[in-house]
């Protein structure tokens, strides 16, 4: 069997093999996809293929939608042209059961995909096009936090940015500013209506991506490169919105077990791709079976019906509540805490981490006793039911391939929100003190010690990549293993309130991180000592 257009009209090799196929016509699809798209979607990688595009094919299946979702890769091209263009835009969702079954489904709700290259002309004029479409509905994304930044740690724009800025809107070079650009060519063909809408997995999504856009459309503005009027258009709720989301689904790397089980039942030519960017990507998608996708409700030019396929549609507030509820308590601060300490620890599956004594408790701390107390039930999934699902569940499955090192990637990006949260919420509240966190602190103590790149036994370890990991890096560069560590060390990066949204000795939590680390440096096994010594494990 070949996954593509051709490969897919032999059913009955498919159905034998017990991979469900489209109940549409594909080709009906991309003709209309192209004439009249709809949803057009940045970021073409695992959690889009895996679930964001399955969601779609549900509605066309129930004959709900008669379009597919134009995938656009700002980023990583390699993606398209080794991972969408061969297989004719088709994909393999592999749902990875606990019980070690897989349930195999071909994704046909891409009908289009294309390179947002601006050197890539007939792709970018293709872009232009479909911006300028009345057709045009919603564009979401996927393109990780760091996608919105555009500046660094100095507070100065980042150099593509910044030649943005100078350059206009012709040909730009960072995915914002090329977002910006194709929002300025909707403006100028008629000030057509339309949400943008980020599906990142990160605190306030839609404000970070109406931010990072309002900024560089202003820049434009006051450079003469683009009229005041475009400003006034995407601030116009009655054409432009950047409604919040909170999503969550755990779609690691793809399993070399599972390409193997493909090749099993007749799958050619599935091979996984590392690209020259790093991107870890395949044909087919393994991801878990439970997932969550809640969107604020505010879409000025009509919308899929997507709660047909399980979305929650809901008010801004309730979103902000799941999505606290899900990143700074229930779920991503575990996987941070069991990231940092994995990689310290040799371990390599996250669900091998779920047998350790002493992490299992350590994220029940934090989950449970930290994290729970800030907490606001939003009323359209219970925490306790969803933080029991993540714990019992979820993350002890065998079958997901998921990784501390993949999950370590960016950590400097994350602890704001995961921890940074939380620790704000007891500083504000009277009924809670901040000086009483313990498990939070912990972890970060041991994020600071991971970045020595050193693990537990004394041996290196290749740290997982980070914006930021060269600057962090600096203040540690006196810190030895088995040697005395000095006070203050620590400093300029436990009170940096762009990495923590706050000064951690300011909340009287930063001498109680460097004591943490000033035992987890004492000499091979600390790492373990310490969470022996706090956790009773």
């Amino acid at each position: 069997m070949d996954l593509n257009k051709e490969g897919i009209k032999r059913k009955a090799e498919w159905d034998k093999a017990s991979i469900k196929l489209p109940q549409f016509d594909y080709d009906e699809i991309c003709k209309k996809t192209i004439e009249n798209p709809k949803w057009v979607h940045f970021g073409s990688g695992n959690i889009f293929r895996g679930f964001i595009a399955a969601l779609q094919q549900k509605l066309l299946n129930l004959e709900k939608a008669d379009t597919g979702i134009v995938a656009v890769e700002t980023y990583d091209y390699e993606i398209i042209d080794k991972i969408y263009t061969p297989y004719d835009n088709l994909s393999l969702q592999v749902i990875m059961n606990p019980d070690g079954k897989l349930s195999n489904t071909v994704i046909a709700s891409i009908g289009e995909s294309i390179a947002a290259d601006a050197e890539r002309e007939e792709n970018w004029k293709r872009l232009n096009e479909i911006f300028s479409n009345p057709s045009l509905q919603m564009i979401s994304f996927t393109i990780t936090e760091k996608g919105y930044k555009l500046k660094n740690l100095t507070g100065n724009f980042i150099d593509e940015v910044a030649e943005d800025i100078k350059d206009g809107p012709v040909k730009p070079r960072n995915v914002m500013s090329k977002v910006t650009s194709l929002l300025y060519t909707r403006f100028k063909s008629g000030e057509h209506p339309i949400a943008v809408v980020s599906m990142d997995n990160c605190s306030h999504n839609g404000e970070k991506l109406y931010d990072s856009i309002n900024t560089i459309a202003n820049e434009w503005a006051k450079n003469k490169l683009v009229e005041k009027e475009f400003i006034d258009y995407i601030n116009n709720e009655e054409k432009v919105t950047f409604p919040w989301s909170m999503i969550d689904k755990i779609t690691p790397r793809p399993s070399d077990k599972v390409k193997k089980l493909l090749n099993s039942i007749g799958l050619n030519n599935v091979e996984p791709v590392i690209t020259s960017k790093n991107t870890y990507i395949a044909p087919f998608v393994n991801a878990e079976g439970p997932q969550y996708l809640v969107i604020e409700n505010n879409f000025p030019n009509g919308r899929m019906p997507l709660e047909d396929a399980g979305v929650y549609f809901t008010n801004r507030e309730t979103v902000e509540k799941v999505e606290r509820m899900k990143v700074c308590t229930c779920l991503n601060p575990l996987h941070t805490s069991m990231a940092v300490f994995g990689c310290l620890l040799g371990y390599t599956l996250i669900a091998d981490e779920m047998k350790d004594d002493c992490i299992t408790k350590l994220i029940k701390k934090i989950g449970y006793d930290e994290g729970m107390p800030v907490v606001t039930n939003p009323g359209i999934i219970a925490p306790e039911d969803f933080i029991g699902e993540v714990i019992k569940i979820r993350l002890p499955n065998p079958y997901i391939p998921d990784t501390p090192q993949r999950i370590a990637t960016d950590t400097s990006q994350k602890v704001g929100i995961r921890f940074g949260e939380t620790i704000k919420e007891y500083v504000k509240r009277d009924d809670l003190d901040p000086k009483s966190l313990k498990y939070i602190p912990l972890v970060i103590a041991g994020w600071c010690r991971y970045m020595l790149g050193i693990d537990d036994k004394g041996e290196k370890f290749e740290i997982s990549s980070d914006p930021l990991l060269e600057t962090l890096k600096k203040y540690l560069v006196t810190v030895e293993i088995g040697e005395k560590y000095v006070d203050g060390t620590l400093k300029p990066i436990l009170s940096n309130e762009d990495i923590f949204g706050l000064d951690l000795y300011k909340a009287g939590l930063g001498e109680k991180v460097e004591n943490y680390f000033a035992e987890m440096v004492t000499g091979e096994g600390a790492v373990r000592n310490t969470l022996k010594k706090y956790l009773n494990c």
